[in-house]
């Protein structure tokens, strides 16, 4: 249920956070209440998960698929300050999860690679690339306000959805 959840609500939002943020898909006012939406949505995802955890070391006993589930999604909250508050057994749980070596090493690489996104909406715009609005990111985008992201991205030609390409 945790590695569902993660994999298809909590993606969802990091995806849709990257829309606004590197794409460039909304700014302005639309931004900042798309961006408020995602946080709220984040919070309850967020609640969610410490009650999983409820107070253990791991969400599964050991160190395991729950918390490898988890892992991605979480330090993208943190990477975009929508992160778990301080003093909550989620926010002890992320740390003792970055002390990991392979842990800390994968969400290394991602902090790198985030810093080559600063030319992301150029490569939208210039048709360069394409990005995929399949099942849950679709519905993301269009019940947190960005129902004209689609049809703009459509119109454009700059959203894609699943096969067939």
């Amino acid at each position: 249920m945790i590695e569902d959840v993660c994999d298809t609500l909590y993606e969802a939002i990091n995806w849709g956070l990257g829309e606004i943020r590197w794409f460039k898909r909304a700014e302005g006012k639309k931004a900042e209440e798309m961006m408020a939406t995602a946080k709220s949505q984040t919070g309850q995802i967020l609640d969610w998960l410490e009650g999983r955890l409820a107070g253990r070391t791991w969400f599964c006993g050991d160190f395991g698929w729950a918390d490898l589930s988890v892992a991605p999604y979480l330090n993208r909250s943190v990477h975009y300050g929508f992160g778990p508050a301080e003093g909550s057994t989620l926010k002890t749980w992320h740390k003792r999860l970055c002390e990991r070596p392979s842990v800390a090493q994968t969400f290394k690489e991602f902090e790198a690679a985030s810093q080559n996104m600063g030319d992301a909406s150029a490569r939208l715009a210039s048709g360069a690339i394409r990005r995929e609005y399949r099942d849950h990111r679709l519905e993301w985008m269009m019940k947190s306000g960005g129902v004209q992201i689609v049809l703009d991205g459509l119109a454009k030609n700059n959203i894609r959805f699943t096969w067939p390409l």
